[in-house]
């Protein structure tokens, strides 16, 4: 009886050594689990009228100087743009100005490229705010946008808000030949 409580404490003595150092070296690994970036997007509205848009931004911390593209590409438009519309959610806040908005022909960067505006397309630009806290901003081109094979986006020059999450931006454009805007995409931003 004595010999298996001297082998079992032997085993107890011998998996504290090899158990306890295993725990505490392992612990500061256990820190970074929130850094983990997710392989899925989630979007409010995912029915079928819902289009998701792609786009990129430089920056996704509170806070930063980030540069947003909003892509659209070839396939998203129908036929010439003459106005397009941006409508931006009422919880990013951030200062927005004509000289950091900028309307361009774009590279779309992938693996091995960075993504570039190739040719800037010459637009005004009209910051609109409600009284309940909505903001849109038209662009108006000066020629109106083809519908051809080249991708265009819309860069936003600016600080990230102060509190992170997803931020939906909504696309309505006015083809040639139309009266009315109608609906082209949306758009899901994080910010950590």
């Amino acid at each position: 009886m004595i010999k298996k409580t001297k082998k079992l404490s032997l085993n107890f003595k011998i998996l504290r050594i090899f158990l306890i150092p295993t725990i505490l070296f392992s612990t500061p690994f256990f820190d970074n689990i929130q850094n983990a970036k997710a392989g899925l997007e989630f979007q409010w509205d995912s029915n079928t009228g819902f289009k998701r848009l792609k786009w990129f931004q430089k920056e996704n911390t509170r806070r930063s100087r980030n540069t947003i593209y909003f892509f659209l590409r070839p396939y998203e438009r129908a036929t010439d743009l003459l106005k397009i519309n941006l409508a931006i959610p009422k919880t990013f806040k951030s200062t927005l100005k004509n000289e950091k908005i900028s309307f361009c022909k774009v590279k779309i960067g992938g693996f091995e490229d960075r993504t570039k505006c190739i040719e800037d397309i010459p637009a005004d630009f009209e910051i609109n705010t409600e009284e309940s806290g909505l903001r849109s901003m038209d662009i108006y081109p000066y020629r109106p946008i083809p519908s051809n094979k080249d991708s265009y986006a819309i860069v936003l020059k600016v600080f990230n808000p102060k509190k992170s999450g997803l931020y939906q931006f909504h696309s309505y454009g006015q083809y040639k030949g139309e009266s009315v805007s109608t609906y082209l995409g949306s758009w899901t931003i994080g910010i950590d």
